[in-house]
């Protein structure tokens, strides 16, 4: 079997305006997405999404780059698959690497199709017992406006345990400085939260801090969340500051995370070796399978778990949830609640959610298809996803 072509669906869906979701100083219009799909001269087709951070039509221009590297070859080769390479030049804008994210992408098309090849599916390729079915947790917490009603993340979050999620992440709302926001009253709305889903059922909250705080607000909210018993607290502050995430990690009991925008085991080195992070979080749609094994082996071996990084769309969702399924050391597996119908929509048929669990299908590789005519139902619409808020 050889690989013939290698092409990359580029994809959008603009959200409707009472479905816009805002955070920090922006908006989110529309959810994007890029798909690589990798044909062979047998019929067998892989699959792989690549985290749209990258910018779709730049990792289009990557894998087009790449692909003379692997037309012709057999995919079942371990070997064939390009390696991220880290982290972006200083001053680009991009939160992640279009090359690594076309890499990623090509790799999990790879998987997708050795799992086919072999009648496997990936994450029995990865692991001799995988689990078939994974705790999710609802991810969202971006509706909710500091000046008109922030007590909407608390209704929020009160609809996704009424479909059956145990778990949900959380943020920090619109910015802090237009509405003269305080760490006490965000406290507040967390001490609110928390009180409200409060009962027999056992129910995970996590906060995501989105790099937005300072180091002193930080510390001072990880106590009062380590207090309430939140479950972790994301990337409150830059992650270039692995020392002050050392401190924090120490000064409380609650895993402090982070990591969606490191693609290398390198990259995670330091914050391992110093014990910055409790848990880490990559994302195999920015790193690609075969490096996301790698590092949550190695953060194993430092006693980390790993949770991804997951907030675009299905085919991604599938990727991660074969490495979860897989690693012993993880927990639950993001679902973002707020992408719109693209989500699943790429799908041909999307996989079951009951009671908050993801049911992973049995079929070969990552167990889902693409659904028909992609690019004419989400034709690719240029420009960014997130657009600055006028205040």
């Amino acid at each position: 079997m050889h690989i013939t072509r290698i092409e990359t669906l580029c994809l959008s869906r603009p959200h409707e305006l009472e479905n816009q979701w805002a955070t920090a100083g922006y908006k989110s219009i529309k959810a994007d997405c890029a798909i690589v799909v990798i044909r062979t001269d047998e019929g067998l087709t892989g699959i792989g999404e690549a985290s749209p951070y990258g910018v779709p039509p730049l990792i289009r221009e990557w894998v087009n780059w790449l692909a003379p590297g692997l037309i012709g070859r057999d995919p079942s080769d371990a070997t064939l698959a390009p390696q991220p390479n880290g982290r972006l030049p200083a001053g680009e804008p991009l939160p992640v690497p279009p090359h690594d994210c076309a890499a990623a992408a090509l790799d999990t098309a790879l998987w997708d199709l050795r799992g086919k090849i072999s009648g496997q599916t990936v994450r029995g390729l990865l692991a001799a017992q995988p689990r078939e079915r994974l705790r999710l947790y609802a991810s969202s917490g971006c509706r909710y406006a500091w000046n008109e009603r922030p007590e909407q993340l608390i209704d929020e979050t009160l609809g996704y345990l009424a479909q059956g999620y145990t778990a949900c992440k959380v943020r920090i709302g619109t910015e802090w400085a237009w509405d003269g926001v305080t760490t006490g009253r965000f406290l507040e709305l967390m001490q609110a939260l928390h009180a409200a889903i409060a009962g027999p059922r056992r129910v995970s909250l996590m906060l995501d801090g989105n790099k937005r705080l300072t180091i002193s607000q930080s510390f001072e909210i990880a106590r009062e969340l380590d207090r309430l018993g939140f479950a972790w607290f994301e990337e409150p502050f830059p992650l270039e500051e692995i020392d002050a995430y050392a401190a924090l990690s120490r000064a409380v009991s609650l895993p402090i995370t982070g990591g969606e925008q490191l693609t290398t085991l390198e990259e995670f080195r330091p914050y391992l070796e110093k014990h910055a992070l409790g848990i880490v979080q990559p994302d195999v749609s920015s790193c690609g399978l075969s490096e996301a094994l790698r590092i949550a082996r190695m953060a194993e071996h430092y006693g980390v778990d790993l949770c991804p990084h997951n907030w675009h769309q299905g085919l991604m969702t599938m990727a991660n949830a074969q490495l979860v399924a897989a690693i012993p050391n993880t927990r639950m597996l993001e679902l973002c609640m707020i992408q719109g119908p693209l989500q699943w929509g790429v799908l041909a048929r999307p996989p079951a959610i009951r009671d908050g669990y993801l049911e992973l299908p049995d079929h070969p590789g990552l167990g889902v298809e693409l659904a028909d005519d992609l690019e004419v139902r989400f034709p690719y619409i240029e420009g960014s996803y997130g657009v600055p808020i006028q205040r």
